[in-house]
């Protein structure tokens, strides 16, 4: 009995030092100037985008899920709701909001209120010029933790009009043939997680003074 008095401390000590480690974010964390891909788990496609321009709706550069892995136009940098807010090597936490910038064309995820043209929920394009667009490029991350962890599951629900970044299934024909639409939803459910992928991550950091700022 007294030896098991003896180890209630010793384990109620590490309970305590488990619970506390949840709270900082590890080497899987998702941070600010990272850049990577997306990977919609339930339709196995990543977000993508291109110089191919929606032929209806706001006539803006498409966004689009693409089943190849090593596609280049799939790369999207994280970056904070405005400069300054997001230093790199930040880890990115659950709730905050971000913008996602298009590497090779260097314009935003956006949405807006036109119809997409498959499905008829909103239109998702990329926006702006040289990572500056507007205020509809905004997106908050949610996630069940404190931190954005590679591991996980994610949604990007939209701060301007409250949709979720989803794809549900459906395919382009001619000039981009198998390639699936990515809309907004208004509702949370299997077709809006989100994972991330290939990319490369900077190193996360606690000190974001020591980086920096994008």
């Amino acid at each position: 009995m007294r030896g098991g008095c003896r180890l209630f401390p010793l384990l109620l000590l590490a309970l305590l030092r488990g619970l506390c480690h949840g709270r900082e974010p590890g080497s899987g964390a998702v941070t600010c100037g990272s850049v990577l891909k997306l990977l919609n788990p339930r339709h196995s496609v990543r977000l993508h985008s291109h110089e191919v321009k929606y032929g209806s709706g706001s006539g803006q550069q498409s966004v689009t899920g693409v089943e190849a892995s090593d596609d280049a136009n799939s790369y999207w940098r994280i970056r904070g709701k405005s400069d300054g807010s997001c230093q790199r090597g930040t880890p990115v936490k659950c709730g905050q909001a971000i913008r996602l910038t298009h590497v090779n064309t260097g314009k935003n995820l956006h949405t807006h209120h036109f119809p997409s043209p498959l499905s008829n929920n909103q239109e998702v394009s990329a926006f702006g010029d040289d990572g500056e667009g507007d205020d509809l490029d905004i997106w908050i991350v949610q996630c069940s933790g404190t931190y954005w962890d590679r591991e996980d599951a994610v949604r990007f629900k939209h701060v301007g009009t409250e949709v979720f970044l989803s794809i549900t299934g459906e395919q382009y024909g001619h000039p981009i043939r198998g390639q699936r639409e990515v809309h907004g939803m208004p509702t949370a459910n299997h077709h809006n997680y989100w994972k991330a992928m290939e990319g490369v991550f900077i190193k996360p950091s606690m000190d974001p003074a020591k980086h920096d700022e994008l």
